[in-house]
């Protein structure tokens, strides 16, 4: 398992005093070991984090984390553990009848943090360490053990929380307020954000919230770690765009932690990254006076500290560093100086600042465009409440600046310590032929109550630099408009992942955003040539002869009437080109895929497919498409491009005339079951049309039944180089030969009779995720400024049953009739039976390793989780 590394130098002729020696990963533990045992060796260094961040320079000056109260939620610690000098209490809120450690998590964060062992040193030997047992021994937990162990933590002051937990549920709203409360009282939390990298879209609660301090991994090279999972948050894109997280990035592979008894071992992941500002975080806390320290120290000026002081990397975006690596000495450095103030974060929007800038870097603004959002956070220090009484004013550096058109939406209360400022940015028309780069500042004033024993009210005023690149506007043909509106995602629905054959990830959370989990395809679009552009609002809040393209991936959400009527409209008389990807949709299985979840005592069902077939076939039924309830599987070639269909629906519905390629897979639904088994006995696979390409009135569409070869989620293989052709067909009718062959051209229309098509299920109350069923159409703050508030483009008045020139009042047939309340239903969460580090509600551990558990017959991923009861 090891081996000398030869020296290739001129001094190789030379005697040396050293040597390199590389070491296979699974033998390193044992073989260093062995090493130290040699009798010639002196001492064997293993590398101290403490060193790596200049933690001995503090301690030197006599900062050694000293009255600091530190909160550790975890799996306890034992109380005679001889690498702790200062447990001052160790409280259980499980279920179990012990204090102690007996997996060995909590002892190594507690060690990171405050450890003096001299084989693996924490940042604060004189932490006062307070540790919160919250988890069993098998590694499970409740949010009721949590809302209680909180509640201890107020009660006795806390100046520092850490949770090396998470989970994707953002509206787990017991936990989230609470955490709120934790905050509110001025106690700072520090939370990893997660070990489902490198996929995008992947941040945990409550580390995604603005007002704690989210933290993820890198290596010793600065390389932010794969297991590092990656912003932006996702709690916001339904209502415009995230967040910057995580906030700051520390070392967190192969960290030096204390063992539960004695000795020291090296573990990864964000749960280890996290200790590891914790322990930062309780050194800078103790520089400050024991009776200065409220006045001067909060979760604002704590993050305002670790932000500005932290040390960007070259190379990793701002959703996958924050502000950078953390810089202990920096940040030591504000503190000292430190007056109460509010900020932004981050503070500059640079568009020529790549790839940190990503992904606005990559795409300049023009005018014409749907508003480029930016959702900054404000940090207020002057107070856990502070108010925005003005709204926040741009102020351009030059006369070019006057072509920036921004408006704002904010918080006007700032609670607790934090709010949002969201930047709508759009270029003036009289901008279309402008080619440059605009720069300015935005300010907005925050005022709070004056502290205790001062009598003015606090006032600051917040800085963000913008410096854009604007170019004139694109060709119709290379614009193409995302549709992000009819995107549901979990939470708060059970919407099932999109492969089938993905047995460790049963949820669709990722966010299914241009800037998630579709971020390699937004790159791919980029480099060749397209401006892809985002819209959060109903088809009717677009101008359609501004696009070449729609591009609908992926959708699980219904269809206002207005929104068919008005797409029929743009495809056959402004010409615009639709491409759809969709996603199996079978009733059958969604039913089999139901599962009884033991914690909240309630079974939990899918709400749709992987799409929402039956609704994406009434936006079909103008043209005489529609897809089918097949779930596909495969792998096949077309245009010499090698590709796996996985888990994709058919097409059953196709017009004459059309291009319509079919390829022999197995269909993998229930009801393709006893098909599949003559199959198996010797029978030949029946063709399955997947891909549709269609000429109709001055527009074009093109059809695919898988977008999982788009998804970098799950991805097998990509599909760009199709999409690329489906985009240059649909946007600028150019016709790749072997697409548009005349052997798949269709002599005769695929037809399915009505009572064929997928239906909708009649046991979900999908109003309750839904945006169009049971709620009003109209254009949000994510659509062009002209019709926000409005229905749409030429719907200021439109009546909902208006009835387009020339044709017929679509009649959808099928409603979402309820059987079932599910108004008082809670989101299940899922209880881990093995260890492990990775997704569910609350996640727990430095391995990386997926465990799963076997519910109603499907495998669904093995978490640990806190649920209420």
């Amino acid at each position: 398992g090891w081996e000398w590394i030869e020296r290739r130098n001129v001094a190789a002729k030379f005697p040396t005093d050293f040597g390199l020696v590389s070491i296979e990963g699974s033998v390193k533990e044992a073989l260093i070991e062995e090493i130290e045992r040699l009798g010639f060796v002196k001492d064997v260094n293993r590398s101290q984090v403490t060193s790596l961040f200049g933690a001995d320079a503090l301690w030197r000056k006599g900062y050694t984390g000293a009255k600091v109260k530190m909160a550790i939620f975890d799996t306890g610690i034992r109380a005679d553990h001889p690498h702790f000098r200062n447990i001052k209490e160790r409280t259980n809120w499980t279920n179990e009848d012990t204090l102690n450690d007996n997996l060995g998590h909590g002892t190594f964060v507690a060690g990171v943090i405050a450890g003096e062992d001299a084989e693996c040193l924490g940042f604060a030997p004189d932490t006062e360490i307070y540790a919160f047992r919250v988890f069993t021994d098998a590694q499970v937990s409740y949010t009721s053990w949590f809302l209680d162990a909180f509640n201890y933590a107020i009660a006795t002051n806390m100046d520092v929380l850490n949770l090396s937990i998470g989970g994707p549920d953002y509206l787990d709203l017991p936990f989230v307020e609470k955490v709120w409360e934790i905050t509110a009282n001025n106690i700072i939390m520090v939370s990893a954000i997660g070990n489902d990298g490198p996929l995008y879209g992947t941040l945990n609660n409550p580390a995604d919230q603005s007002d704690v301090i989210g933290v993820g991994g890198i290596d010793y090279s600065d390389h932010i770690a794969s297991f590092s999972s990656r912003g932006m948050s996702t709690w916001e894109i339904p209502h415009g765009y995230g967040r910057v997280k995580p906030d700051v990035v520390a070392y967190g592979r192969e960290i030096m932690g204390s063992k539960i008894s004695t000795g020291c071992k090296s573990l990864s992941g964000t749960s280890v990254a996290s200790p590891v500002v914790a322990g930062v975080v309780c050194l800078l806390v103790s520089i400050i006076p024991e009776n200065k320290r409220k006045e001067i120290l909060n979760p604002a000026s704590m993050k305002q500290a670790l932000v500005e002081g932290a040390a960007k990397l070259a190379g990793p975006n701002m959703y996958e560093q924050g502000a950078g690596r953390v810089d202990l000495l920096e940040s030591y450095e504000i503190l000292k100086s430190y007056q109460p103030r509010a900020s932004i974060f981050p503070s500059v929007l640079d568009y020529t600042d790549c790839p940190y800038s990503w992904p606005f870097c990559l795409q300049p603004l023009y005018a014409g465009a749907m508003p480029v959002i930016f959702n900054a956070t404000v940090l207020n220090g002057m107070g856990v409440i502070g108010y925005v009484h003005s709204p926040p004013i741009w102020h351009p550096s030059n006369e070019e600046g006057n072509l920036l058109s921004i408006r704002f939406t904010y918080s006007e209360v700032i609670w607790p310590w934090t709010g949002y400022l969201a930047l709508h940015m759009q270029i003036k028309e009289e901008g279309a032929h402008f080619s440059g780069v605009i720069e300015g500042n935005v300010t907005v004033r925050v005022h709070s109550p004056p502290a205790q024993g001062e009598r003015a009210v606090r006032t600051s005023t917040c800085v963000l630099k913008l410096k854009l690149n604007v170019v004139p506007t694109p060709p119709r043909s290379k614009r193409v408009l995302w549709d992000q509106f009819h995107s549901i995602k979990y939470p708060p629905g059970y919407i099932p992942r999109d492969s089938l054959d993905v047995r460790n990830d049963i949820l669709d959370w990722h966010g299914d955003h241009l800037h998630t989990n579709f971020h390699i395809m937004f790159n791919m679009l980029r480099d060749a040539g397209y401006y892809i552009e985002t819209l959060g609002s109903p088809l009717t809040c677009f101008d359609a002869s501004q696009y070449g393209t729609l591009l609908m991936v992926d959708l699980e959400d219904e269809y206002f009437q207005e929104e068919i009527e008005k797409l029929r409209d743009d495809v056959i008389n402004t010409g615009l080109g639709l491409a759809v990807f969709a996603e199996w949709y079978n009733v059958d299985t969604m039913v089999k895929m139901r599962f009884f979840d033991d914690n909240t005592r309630s079974w939990w069902t899918p709400v749709t497919g992987g799409a929402n077939i039956p609704a994406l076939n009434d936006l079909l039924a103008p043209f005489g498409i529609a897809f089918g309830d097949k779930i596909l599987n495969g792998d096949f070639s077309i245009d010499d491009e090698q590709s796996r269909y996985a888990s994709g629906t058919d097409i059953v519905r196709f017009p004459r005339g059309g291009y319509v390629h079919s390829f022999p897979f197995l269909d993998s639904s229930e009801s393709g079951a006893t098909q599949n088994l003559l199959l198996n006995s010797g029978m030949n696979k029946a063709d399955s049309p997947i891909l549709g390409l269609l000429e109709v009135g001055e527009g074009r569409i093109a059809v695919y039944g898988d977008s999982n070869c788009l998804d970098s989620s799950h991805m097998v293989t990509n599909c760009y180089r199709l999409l690329r052709k489906i985009l240059d067909f649909t946007g600028s009718n150019i016709k790749d030969p072997v697409l548009f062959s005349k052997s798949v051209k269709q002599d005769m229309p695929l037809y399915e009779d009505d009572n064929h098509l997928s239906s909708r299920r009649t046991d979900v109350n999908f109003s309750m995720y839904s945006a169009v069923l049971g709620k009003d159409l109209i254009c949000r703050t994510d659509s062009r400024f002209e019709v926000w508030g409005t229905k749409g483009y030429n719907l200021h008045i439109r009546g909902r049953n208006r009835k387009l020139p020339g044709y017929d009042v679509i009649d959808l047939g099928r409603g979402l009739n309820s059987t079932i309340d599910t108004s008082n239903s809670r989101r299940p969460k899922f209880t881990e039976k093995n260890k492990g580090d990775y997704f569910g509600n609350r996640y727990l551990g430095e391995q990386l390793d997926v465990p799963e558990l076997v519910a109603s017959q499907w495998l669904v991923p093995a978490v640990i989780a806190i649920t209420g009861w």
